[in-house]
């Protein structure tokens, strides 16, 4: 196959190091070797030619290097931060429905109650190896549609609901399918139109989690005394279907369909950045959702001053609004420094946070933490899939790849919280089950620095980098 002259200037210079034997290790001996301005080319190099038993063909599977800007791009981040207000945004307010319930079905107890939150969270993560595998092949359209249709289902026959398990099908599973089928294809779509902005690209798109944490949670503050549950959940049907239609209007896919290929690439696994890095994922989800779903019931229920339910939203929708910050300024420094390079100092923030979270006992206290906790948190959520996407050399696997690690994560959010709940109503207090969480994003935090040194010691690199 002929080359550009770009490609043989960015072969050439990694041939000092090491010598390219085939088109097949192209892409990876780039990685390793260029550095300073030949980097740059020699990452979209990796990205733009591939060898053809990976696109089955001479021709590439993709339209030229991700364009890293322009209308179409940043449209894409329009319609993930839809999809993010939808999914992550539900899943941050889980909060105020977790208190609801508590109220609403007495005979339950705190973890029980915490299952319904987690697994809509759950299915998100885990139909990702299907729906990820399926974008990759072109059915992301089908995928996205059939998505939309369980949202609006799944949300509006919450409104009907009066038992557990009506409350489980609903919110739990077709709203979870809805999450599964929704947001790993859009962020696999995003993801493609960027290299040198992902991480921001990716972190404007998270920050839909911001808006459906603030718009869903005041929606039920203002509408719930007013005009009872039902109603208010068919108003926030309402505002999901109006998000819904405009990702749907705006989502373009820009590679071209990967037909052949496997649901999973376990060769993936052999490359220990890689797993490193779903493990990591795997113990940072098991802590960071106990402070969005037990934060209300802990200003309720553990404070020497306790909090009325109303003023208890009130720290979720700080939390959610301060998530903002840590969206954007993370994912900002995360193009410049590298996604993992700043995921690895947030998680630790954020687990310290939780360990202090022990020693708060007054109001104002509660306040100060919820504001710090808010931006590390949401630094998390954001720079994970911007972390993980980066990972993916082969922009024809990224949904594959994504799904994989997406279906690790959802094994700890779907049992993370119900666990911390456990805690809490064997316990009588919110001690142990703080402790379970802070070590969760302690010892996740430690295993994304050994994915770093990792793809370190791989690349030559040093520790700013595009990873």
């Amino acid at each position: 196959m002929e080359r550009t002259p770009k490609l043989s200037n960015v072969e050439q210079s990694a041939s000092d190091s090491e010598s390219v034997g085939s088109k097949a290790t192209l892409g990876n001996s780039t990685e390793k070797h260029a550095h300073s301005s030949s980097s740059e080319s020699g990452a979209i190099s990796s990205l733009t030619s591939k060898p053809e038993a990976e696109t089955g063909g001479s021709n590439s599977n993709l339209d030229g290097p991700p364009p890293d800007g322009g209308w179409t791009a940043w449209s894409q981040c329009i319609a993930l931060h839809a999809v993010g207000c939808n999914s992550w945004g539900m899943a941050n307010s889980f909060g105020t429905f977790q208190t609801y319930y508590m109220t609403l079905l007495p005979d339950r107890t705190a973890s029980d109650i915490s299952f319904i939150g987690t697994l809509p969270i759950f299915l998100m993560f885990f139909c990702a190896s299907i729906t990820g595998r399926l974008t990759d092949a072109g059915y992301f359209r089908t995928v996205f549609v059939i998505g939309s249709i369980f949202q609006i289902l799944g949300s509006v026959s919450i409104s009907f609901c009066s038992t557990y398990w009506q409350l489980m099908l609903a919110q739990g599973l077709s709203v979870g399918i809805a999450n599964g089928f929704l947001f790993c294809p859009s962020l696999t779509i995003t993801s493609t139109y960027f290299i040198k902005k992902r991480s921001i690209a990716v972190g404007i798109g998270a920050c839909g989690s911001v808006t459906g944490g603030i718009v869903f949670p005041l929606m039920a503050r203002q509408l719930l005394p007013k005009i009872g549950f039902p109603w208010t959940m068919r108003a926030i049907a309402l505002v999901q279907l109006f998000l819904l239609l405009v990702a749907n209007v705006l989502s373009k896919p820009r590679v071209k369909p990967r037909k052949g290929g496997p649901l999973i690439d376990i060769k993936a696994f052999k490359e220990m950045e890689y797993t490193f890095y779903a493990l990591g994922a795997f113990l940072i989800f098991w802590g960071v959702y106990f402070g969005f779903f037990y934060l209300a019931s802990f200003a309720r229920n553990a404070l020497q001053s306790p909090f009325q339910f109303e003023d208890s939203l009130n720290l979720l929708l700080i939390t959610n609004g301060v998530g903002f910050l840590g969206r954007i300024i993370p994912n900002y420094l995360a193009d410049r420094t590298g996604a993992v390079t700043m995921l690895i100092p947030v998680s630790s923030a954020t687990a310290i946070l939780v360990f202090c979270w022990m020693s708060v006992k007054s109001s104002s206290g509660l306040y100060t933490w919820s504001v710090f906790y808010g931006f590390f948190a949401g630094g998390i959520q954001s720079l994970f899939p911007a972390a993980l996407s980066l990972l993916s050399d082969d922009m024809s696997k990224i949904g594959v790849r994504t799904g994989m690690v997406f279906t690790v994560v959802s094994f700890a959010v779907l049992t993370g919280s119900p666990i911390a709940g456990s805690i809490i109503d064997k316990s009588g207090n919110y001690k142990g089950a703080q402790g379970f969480a802070g070590a969760s994003l302690a010892l996740g935090s430690a295993f994304l620095l050994a994915s770093k040194i990792v793809r370190m010691r791989k690349t030559g690199r040093g520790w700013l980098g595009k990873v």
